[in-house]
């Protein structure tokens, strides 16, 4: 089983340059055309913010790139939200994510996830997007969905896909806007044959566990966050990224980077400083615990 991942390509209605001249669209074609080679493929996989603006019109370019790309290799493509996806019109273009799902949850906020089976492999597209914030969350609802999902094995295990990250280095913005619930995740999806969770965000390659799983978070496609810069800040720089997974190897998963030739590969997108990423987190993240009054007991 051969994967490509991708994450966050921040498509827009316009199709051009955003205000820091990062361009999902030229981005993702570059991309595209720098993996013309790569042509043994099972599946590319899409682990949310499709669009950075919610529109229809990023969806549709979503669905003609990649899915021009997919066809030319006889994969299949999978999508999920994330948090500046728009349910309403990622379903009216791209429907559950799956091109034909065996199952579909459909929750009462318009939360979408699916499973497929694909060689053998069980391929499961989870929604962790809080309209409005930056954070994910999965409903229990749809863990529950899962839950029962995960009560048969697949022949060759279980594949996660979602957007948020339930696993965080020790970088403020990270904790803040990952998973909120990871650890019910993790409940969920223990003593299962879940092998691998991909995941996006974060805008960097991360590699982790969960439970018994390998969570791996891919660089985004539009912009790769640079770690170097001040603890608290944040730099994004220039640069597409995909990743590759292997499947069913003696040693997988195996995953690799690849990085397209931009020639502004390192150039500064923008820069936060702490003072704007510490107003990022405050508007982004979960509301805070109000604290306890000591005086009211316990």
């Amino acid at each position: 089983m051969r994967i490509l991942h991708l994450s966050d390509t921040h498509l827009d209605r316009a199709g051009g340059p955003d205000a820091d001249g990062a361009d999902g669209t030229a981005a993702l074609v570059r991309i595209l055309a720098d993996l013309d080679h790569l042509r043994d493929l099972d599946a590319v996989v899409v682990t949310g913010d499709v669009a950075d603006d919610g529109s229809r019109e990023a969806y549709v370019r979503a669905r003609d790139l990649l899915g021009g790309f997919a066809r030319e290799r006889g994969a299949a493509v999978f999508y999920t939200t994330g948090n500046h996806d728009e349910r309403g019109a990622f379903g009216d273009v791209l429907g559950s994510g799956h091109e034909d799902p065996d199952t579909v949850y459909e929750g009462p906020e318009g939360e979408r996830a699916a499973a497929s089976t694909l060689g053998g492999w069980r391929l499961v597209t989870l929604d962790t997007l809080v309209p409005g914030k930056g954070y994910g969350l999965l409903g229990r609802a749809q863990l529950r969905w899962l839950r029962d999902v995960l009560a048969t094995p697949a022949a060759q295990g279980t594949i996660l896909a979602f957007h948020h990250p339930p696993i965080a280095l020790d970088v403020d913005v990270q904790q803040a806007l990952g998973l909120h619930n990871a650890p019910e995740l993790a409940e969920t999806i223990r003593g299962t044959d879940v092998r691998l969770v991909l995941c996006g965000h974060f805008h960097l390659q991360l590699l982790g566990r969960l439970e018994q799983a390998t969570v791996w978070v891919t660089p985004g496609v539009v912009s790769r966050v640079d770690l170097t810069a001040r603890p608290g800040t944040e730099r994004a720089v220039h640069g597409p990224a995909a990743s590759l997974v292997r499947l069913g190897t003696p040693h997988g998963p195996l995953i690799h980077t690849l990085h397209a030739r931009d020639p502004r590969m390192g150039e500064t997108v923008y820069e936060a400083d702490a003072d704007e990423m510490r107003e990022v987190i405050e508007r982004l993240g979960p509301a805070r615990e109000p604290a306890r009054d000591p005086s009211r007991g316990a």
